[in-house]
């Protein structure tokens, strides 16, 4: 506690129940605080106190000295089961009130009765013999918790991140002081997103009391303690609220719908680009891998993106779905990027050595880069994988830039690659002559290119724009478009292609052929070989004469 302006007195420091306090110097080295050396050999507690083992002599360094009446009577209410199970809101209160006070005075009481502990008292003519006591609580806050705040929306989770700390001076209560005093507390969890933090005190009420922030103010907050200035002494905690951000069912419906056709469609087109070899060529193995990279990514966000119960199982899927989101981004570069050499290289008519240079980058680079980016991350934070509410990346620490980032970068390259892209077809269709051919080629890359960023960049611009008024549109927007890239894909890459129309509409006529065939084997096997036709069957090859 600092800056605070406390009469000059006694400083009683109370060691019970996971109290933290500093060791105070006694005439033997090994003694704790409130104990005194005998024959420079064993230790033993001052009057008042006793030792944690029950022992009245000790040497034990690590032992502790408490004040026996105030620990026996707390220890009995507070293990008290009963007492809490069967009580209502008001006597819980009630009952932890008459503890706090009960426990300050107590220990008040004692400090003022000890004047041969020069380290606890100073005195002053002018004011008297006074005693300042700080009293933690490890476990009081389990029983007046949370649900003791008052001062907050319904829709916040809030929960009780500290332990419970009384702050008295004697032998006067409530004294005012003329300066605030500021106390730090160090966090209980720290593996929560927080959105709000109170400074709080217990306020005695007719109902009993609860927590209030009058007077109690935040300085200071980070992942571990908490800093707050309160004007007057009492018992303070720290509050903590998650604001909980209530799903939107509509939105949820739109994406598992907007998912599972995704799903749908990206297998469609897997299977289109593996078995038609009309149009196997290296773009068409770009379009599988990313394919198969969002297939993969779609089905576990579906089935596994709220499988927080386990950790470690989180974590796992968190890892996962950061690679293979990462990979489909890599996969979107390289379609980028070979739209613009084949643009670049559009006279060429075998683009041999575009085939040749993406053979050879296309699979290290789809599959590599976002393996060492994840490698990484895990190993430079790997609880930061898996939050309370998804399994997804956390917030904290800057570590969803290791997803934001790369796909920020992928974005702007798409994005020069798709001006440079235009630019190029611009010039080529001004010196183009009249053959059809090479015309309809251009204007279809022209096309593709278009497509190329709406679907690989300009989806998730909407994602980072889902701020102010325009959150809620914006959320809407970027929700149906991400879970219909699959659908995109199949669209432009399969139902707008020429190739893969005629290659639909081979299968299906061999499909009714062969269906039409196995009809008619059916009804032959029904007939059965042995079977006579009658006067009215006509074979192949008779002619039924009429007489």
């Amino acid at each position: 506690m600092q800056g605070s302006s406390l009469p000059p007195g006694l400083c009683f420091l109370l060691c019970f129940f996971g109290a933290v306090t500093p060791k105070i110097k006694a005439s033997c080295a090994n003694c704790p605080p409130n104990a005194s050396c005998v024959n420079n050999s064993h230790c033993t507690c001052n009057s008042g106190y006793v030792s944690g083992s029950g022992q009245k002599l000790f040497t034990f360094p690590l032992e502790t000295c408490n004040l026996q009446k105030i620990v026996d009577t707390f220890e009995s209410l507070l293990t008290n089961q009963t007492l809490w199970r069967t009580e209502g809101r008001q006597e819980i209160s009630s009952t932890a009130t008459t503890i706090l006070w009960d426990v300050e005075s107590k220990v008040l009481e004692t400090a003022l009765k000890a004047p041969e502990q020069k380290v606890q008292k100073i005195q002053n003519s002018s004011v008297g013999p006074s005693a300042v006591a700080f009293i933690s609580y490890s476990s009081l806050g389990n029983i007046i918790n949370a649900t003791f705040f008052e001062e907050t929306d319904e829709k916040e989770r809030v929960f009780l991140n500290s332990q419970v700390v009384s702050a008295a001076i004697g032998p006067k209560r409530n004294v005012s002081l003329s300066k605030s005093v500021t106390l730090t507390f160090q966090h209980v969890k720290t593996n929560h997103s927080i959105k709000k933090v109170f400074c709080v005190y217990w306020e005695t009420t007719k109902q009993g009391g609860l927590w209030s922030r009058d007077g109690c103010f935040l300085i200071h907050v980070n992942k571990s303690h908490t800093m707050c200035n309160c004007s007057h002494l009492s018992s303070f905690a720290v509050l903590m609220a998650l604001t909980s951000q209530e799903e939107d069912p509509v939105l949820t419906i739109i994406t598992y719908v907007g998912l599972s056709l995704s799903l749908l469609c990206l297998l469609v087109a897997a299977l289109t680009f593996l078995l038609c070899k009309a149009i196997q060529n290296t773009s068409t193995s770009l379009h599988l891998q990313l394919s198969i990279c969002l297939f993969l990514a779609h089905l576990l966000f579906l089935v596994g993106i709220d499988q927080t119960e386990s950790k470690v199982l989180c974590a796992i899927i968190a890892g996962a779905l950061h690679y293979l989101y990462l990979a489909a981004f890599t996969w979107m570069l390289l379609e980028g990027l070979h739209l613009f050499l084949t643009a670049r290289n559009l006279t060429v008519v075998n683009y041999s050595s575009i085939n040749r240079l993406m053979k050879w980058i296309m699979f290290p680079v789809g599959y590599g880069v976002p393996a060492v980016i994840v490698a990484i991350s895990a190993a430079s934070r790997p609880h930061l994988y898996g939050t309370a509410n998804r399994c997804w990346l956390h917030l904290d620490q800057g570590f969803i830039w290791g997803f934001l980032g790369p796909v920020c970068a992928i974005f702007s390259v798409n994005l020069v690659l798709f001006i440079l892209v235009f630019w190029i077809l611009k010039r080529k269709l001004s010196s183009l002559n009249s053959e059809v051919s090479t015309i309809q080629n251009t204007r279809m890359l022209a096309f593709k290119a278009t497509a190329q960023l709406f679907i690989l960049g300009c989806t998730w611009c909407l994602g980072f724009l889902q701020v102010g008024p325009a959150a809620r549109v914006m959320a809407y927007l970027f929700t149906i478009i991400n879970s219909l890239q699959g659908f995109f894909i199949f669209l432009v890459y399969c139902l707008l292609s020429q190739q893969v129309q005629k290659q639909y509409q081979k299968w299906f006529r061999e499909i009714v052929k062969s269906k039409s065939e196995s009809e008619a084997y059916t009804l032959s096997s029904k007939m059965g070989p042995d079977s006579k036709p009658s006067e009215g069957d006509v074979f192949p090859g008779q002619v039924k004469r009429k007489y």
